[in-house]
């Protein structure tokens, strides 16, 4: 199994964004409009929307209009407004026993992964790993706010955006947890997440978003892929979202535990997943530096880093076995 990342340095929106959107608009229109365009809210609604809720990322979403050149349904789909549904895998971890960072897993279909880790500078500098072409799935600000989101286990969908737009904007506004807290208190989120943040301080908190309820604002370090109780049975069996939780919930008691020991453990089961065939393969662990402002990117035996201040665009090739215990790294 191949793993394909492309590291991208722009700091405003130009040729090279075009380039990714030209390369993944396709496959995006086709899952936009799978089920109707007419299922899809409309440009006023869907720019409205936008507007009201993150209206700080306006200029930024009008010159990626003018990149795409300014289809109908491409505005639509920037906006993020009421996507399709997707769904992944994912465990992550807020830790500062012995260093302060976040760690997570990224779980989901190798076939569908962007592989995109932008460095943007728009509203602050940001890196970020790219999902919907301008999405986060996880990142860190100059700041040093870092960010990373899971599924939570839950099949409603509501009216809402998709949640890699609502991360954008927090790398993009925020620089204090308690800020992302509240943007993610008064932005509705169109699916179930779990969203873990923490800032330079090592302040941190889990949020739950559901469409069809207020967030719970928890003080949990961890989340993986439900929320207060089990609400999809076969999804959490599938995943093992309590089995995760359960060994994220040992590692921080365990007294000796220190950073190196949980950095390995998400490199080994039950965390790391290799049943890349069903779409649920552990694609990367990434960790965040809030302090360092650096970031890591890992597999089994090798190792990506990047930072704000040393940032190398280059493309890499991890070629990974369905064991888990071994990793290739092509630069």
């Amino acid at each position: 199994m191949y793993i394909y990342l492309n590291a991208v340095k722009e700091e405003k929106p130009g040729e090279k964004w075009k380039s990714l959107f030209e390369k993944y608009w396709p496959y995006y229109k086709k899952w936009f409009i799978s089920n109707g365009l007419t299922n899809r809210p409309g440009f006023t609604t869907s720019s409205g929307k936008f507007k009201k809720y993150m209206p700080e990322l306006g200029t930024i979403y009008q010159k990626l209009l003018e990149l795409t050149g300014g289809s109908d349904v491409a505005a639509r789909f920037l906006t993020m407004y009421c996507p399709p549904k997707y769904l992944s895998a994912c465990s992550q971890l807020a830790w500062t026993r012995d260093s302060v960072a976040l760690i997570r897993n990224y779980d989901y279909d190798p076939h569908k992964f962007e592989g995109a880790l932008l460095y943007t500078n728009w509203l602050q500098p940001v890196i970020a790993m790219s999902d919907c072409i301008w999405g986060v799935l996880d990142g860190i600000n100059r700041s040093g706010l870092s960010i990373s989101l899971a599924f939570g286990g839950r099949k409603i969908i509501g009216n809402g955006f998709g949640i890699p737009i609502i991360l954008r904007y927090i790398l993009e506004t925020c620089q204090y947890t308690s800020e992302a807290i509240k943007v993610l208190q008064r932005i509705p989120s169109h699916m179930a997440y779990n969203v873990t943040v923490m800032d330079t301080f090592g302040i941190f908190a889990t949020v739950y978003l559901s469409p069809d309820r207020q967030p719970v604002v928890t003080g949990l370090p961890y989340g993986t892929n439900h929320q207060v109780l089990i609400d999809w049975e076969d999804y959490a069996a599938a995943t093992y979202t309590r089995e995760r939780q359960l060994y994220l919930e040992n590692c921080l008691n365990k007294p000796g535990e220190n950073f190196e020991d949980i950095k390995n453990r998400f490199l080994e089961k039950p965390l790391f997943n290799t049943n890349y065939e069903n779409g649920f393969g552990t694609l990367y662990t990434s960790v965040y530096f809030p302090q360092e402002k650096k970031m890591q990117l890992l597999w089994p035996n090798n190792q990506w880093e990047q930072s704000f201040d040393s940032f190398k665009e280059q493309r890499i090739t991890v070629k990974t076995t369905t064991g888990g215990e071994n990793s290739t790294l092509v630069k």
